[in-house]
């Protein structure tokens, strides 16, 4: 069975696929990968399945060895990618060859996803792959790790596609939640109407927002009763700041929520660097089920988007492997056409 060798493993590196679902009434959130539209790009990319588990790297870096002949991807927030000292085009399929050393550094910030042809088949628990770090289920990656690679059915590479935008900030849909109506009118428009930033404090649980001015505490939240929360829920906390949930939130909270960010729109909130401006807007439940629907057919279209990754000759160590001409001529074409 073909492995991989981590060598260089930083903070904040796991497996990841796309979390465990049935387990929010014994207290356990799905969690599974931050973006899970970059599982779909990667599973697209090596024509997989998207359940199959993926390295996510958390704005770190990462050294490993392949055992055996490996297709990969890289998808999410871009970093600098390289094989055997050869730097590889990001959001694209590649080959990598027995004994090779893959690199990924220089990150952006952001979710980055390292994508095996087969999948990740290491250790499951609760029936997934995924490590729920705020749970204690599984663990972040380390050096010296072995990780088994599956069967892979596929043998396609050289491809890429142009990603949906969602790393350079922008609007995030919301629904009301039920504690909506304890907002005034005021404090709703002011919070849609206001510029948000990224705070530090942000993990795989939730993301702090930081604003100039605004605070929108409410007295009645001191009232509410904790009650079932999901990832995109927005709390607003006891400094009147808003946190939204993530893949690995608890799964009951008694702060105030005063919207709810529609799951197509999470990607954009973990990919977007602290430097951009996000805000809000509220959509209808009926507008914010054809967007999901809208975002889930996209995810069905990825693999028509594919197409071959043109490589600049000049980096191509092994040019003369390659099939440059796709015919051939006996060189007369010319004087027979002209008699």
């Amino acid at each position: 069975m073909p492995e991989v060798i981590l060598h260089r493993v930083g903070p904040g590196v796991t497996v990841q696929d796309q979390g465990r679902q049935g387990y929010l009434a014994q207290g356990l959130s799905r969690g599974g990968a931050a973006d899970l539209l970059a599982m779909a790009e990667g599973a697209a990319l090596l024509g997989q399945d998207p359940s199959l588990a993926a390295i996510e790297i958390a704005g770190s870096f990462l050294t490993l060895e392949v055992t055996a002949p490996t297709r990969i991807a890289v998808t999410g927030a871009r970093m600098r990618a390289r094989c055997d000292g050869s730097e590889l085009t990001w959001n694209a399929s590649h080959a990598l060859p027995a004994g090779a050393m893959f690199e990924l550094g220089a990150p952006v910030g952001g979710y980055s996803y390292l994508h095996f042809g087969g999948g990740v088949s290491s250790e499951a628990a609760l029936g997934a792959r995924s490590a729920h770090l705020a749970a204690g289920i599984l663990r972040m990656l380390e050096a010296g790790t072995r990780l088994a690679l599956g069967e892979d059915s596929g043998n396609r590479t050289g491809l890429t596609f142009t990603p949906e935008a969602r790393f350079d900030g922008g609007a995030l849909r919301l629904v009301k939640t039920p504690q909506s109506h304890l907002f005034s009118d005021c404090q709703l428009q002011r919070f849609t109407s206001t510029i948000f930033h990224k705070d530090a404090r942000g993990n795989r649980m939730g993301q702090r927002l930081v604003c100039d001015e605004a605070d929108f505490k409410l007295e009645a939240g001191l009232r509410i009763l904790s009650e079932t929360i999901v990832p995109g829920d927005i709390q607003i906390t006891g400094d009147g700041a808003p946190f939204v949930l993530l893949a690995e939130c608890q799964t009951t909270g008694g702060y105030p929520r005063i919207g709810t960010v529609l799951p197509c729109d999470l990607p954009r909130l973990v990919q977007a660097p602290a430097t951009v401006a996000l805000r809000f807007e509220f959509v209808t439940l009926e507008e914010a089920v054809a967007l999901e629907r809208d975002a889930a057919s996209r995810r069905a279209d990825l693999p028509k988007q594919l197409r071959p990754l043109i490589r600049d000759p000049h980096d191509i160590q092994d040019l003369l492997a390659y099939q440059l001409i796709g015919g051939v001529s006996c060189g007369d074409e010319l004087e027979r056409t002209t008699r």
